[in-house]
């Protein structure tokens, strides 16, 4: 049930930090990920690396994976760090082995893949107990940011979804705008 992808276009509003802490802070992301230097973790929606850049330094390899190549694009114009790799597919046919990943998350994008399709494959490529980390436009928000409420889902929502993909859920958050949700495989 995902809706539109980000305008490439206007990638360098995803640079902008004041307005992207805001709502998810790099401290935030690092603790839900509970990463401790060796982890492989995919961005699932990394557009143009902005919470990319703030994980690459605390594991040993990011896979950003993102849908348009013109993010990627992106991403090579400011700079990727070594331990990056830029992966161009959907989130429902991810190009990774079976358990392969240690975690996952996705800032401000499960509203663009949410669906059933999707979630089982990140399932399956995440590791036993790999975490999952989701942060997302609320659909309790009012939508001066991020996409209008009718492209949002509840937490609930997406917890429930994550449940019947088996994924035990650690935390949840609900704040003015968005969510946040851990879940391990």
């Amino acid at each position: 049930m995902g809706y539109h992808t980000f305008d490439a276009d206007r990638a360098d509003r995803l640079e902008e930090a004041q307005r992207r802490y805001r709502f998810l802070s790099a401290e935030e992301l690092l603790w839900g990920l509970s990463a401790d230097g060796d982890e492989t973790v995919a961005d699932l929606g990394s557009g143009t690396g902005f919470y990319t850049d703030d994980v690459a330094p605390a594991v040993d390899h990011v896979c950003a994976v993102d849908i348009q190549d013109s993010m990627h694009d992106y991403y090579r114009e400011k700079g990727v760090p070594d331990n990056v790799d830029l992966v161009t597919s959907g989130v429902d046919d991810l190009p990774f082995d079976t358990s392969s990943l240690d975690a996952a998350f996705s800032t401000m994008t499960y509203h663009e893949f949410a669906s059933q399709d999707a979630l089982s494959e990140i399932r399956r490529v995440l590791r036993p107990q790999g975490r999952l980390v989701i942060v997302d436009w609320a659909a309790s928000g009012d939508g001066t940011h991020g996409p209008p409420t009718d492209e949002r889902f509840s937490v609930t929502e997406a917890a429930n979804a994550l449940g019947q993909q088996g994924f035990g859920l650690e935390f949840e958050a609900v704040r003015t705008e968005t969510f946040l949700l851990i879940g391990q495989a």
